[in-house]
């Protein structure tokens, strides 16, 4: 885990005292509001900027031809890897994954593998001997809380925005056509999955010493900033998409849930990925059209100079 972050007294109570009295929270939100999200497409395909809120990162995917892992020689590979350094936040340390970076790895791809969001068995090549490993790095600019929500929105923007190159079998020889010879080959993403973090607070701070064994004084907020993360009591990710289908429920420890409760934030879980599955496919068109405009235009000058 990242370094606890320092929080004075008087942020404490100021914090907590909006939650409790006021049921607000600091940047203005609703409990069950989600941050603002904007989705920017590079240059090249699989290359997304993400910013949720003050959290930024930056997600680039890329592809390379090896070996199928023995005991699944009919599938591919699908990787994460996880880059946050002292400059998003001084609460990480340089050259060291946390303990944080490495859940946040297995969250997402475990919400994207397991849930076979990716085709595995769409990389395969040549059975056994061949097949195509997806690798998605994610770097992190800049820390405000919702690493995971982020970086799943982000994951999954860039594999639907990316695009491999086709291949063919020549005997036992595999051969990968350069763009110029053959259009790229999109990913097949079967479903878009998207990860919903809640954090509960106790109503009655005087009680933390009390034995509380289940959350019906808790306060439920979504999408927590680095102050609210500091101060929960508990935190709980949903990951579910537009089917209605939860994919994954991760409760790291922290108090007891009623099952109400959970099937409160379930459903506020699916409203939030029903608004950013619209979202991604939103931006990808609006992405799409510039791209297929540019090359449009470079197609008629290649006519007029003929």
């Amino acid at each position: 885990m990242p370094k606890p972050k320092d929080i004075s007294v008087n942020e404490r109570d100021f914090v907590l005292g909006l939650l409790q009295q006021d049921q607000a929270r600091l940047d203005g939100r609703g409990f069950e509001e989600f941050r603002d999200v904007e989705i920017e497409f590079g240059s090249s395909l699989g290359h997304v900027e993400v910013k949720l809120g003050r959290t930024k990162l930056v997600v680039r995917i890329s592809a390379e031809v090896t070996k199928p892992y023995e005991d699944r020689p009919y599938e591919g590979i699908f990787l994460i890897t996880t880059d946050i350094s002292a400059m998003a936040s001084p609460l990480f340390e340089n050259n060291r994954q946390s303990d944080e970076e490495m859940l946040v790895s297995r969250l997402i791809e475990k919400a994207i593998r397991r849930s076979n969001a990716l085709d595995l068995e769409s990389l395969c090549i040549n059975a056994g001997k061949t097949c195509w490993m997806i690798r998605a790095d994610v770097h992190y600019l800049d820390y405000d809380g919702g690493l995971v929500d982020g970086t799943c929105i982000g994951v999954i923007a860039a594999l639907l925005h990316f695009k491999r190159n086709d291949t063919s079998i020549d005997g036992d020889k595999t051969i990968i056509h350069p763009i110029e010879e053959r259009p790229p080959v999109p990913l097949s993403v079967l479903h878009v999955p998207i990860c919903v973090t809640f954090s509960f607070f106790k109503k009655q701070q005087s009680s933390e010493n009390d034995d509380d064994n289940d959350d019906d004084d808790a306060m439920i907020l979504v999408d927590s900033t680095a102050d609210e993360e500091a101060l929960r009591h508990s935190e709980m990710t949903i990951t579910v998409n537009k089917n209605r289908d939860v994919c994954q429920i991760l409760k790291p420890g922290g108090q007891s849930i009623e099952a109400l409760s959970i099937m409160h934030c379930t459903n506020l879980a699916y409203n939030i990925a029903l608004e950013m599955t619209n979202l991604i496919y939103k931006r990808l068109k609006e992405d799409d059209a510039q791209r297929n405009a540019g090359n449009l235009a470079v197609e008629l000058s290649a006519e007029n100079e003929r």
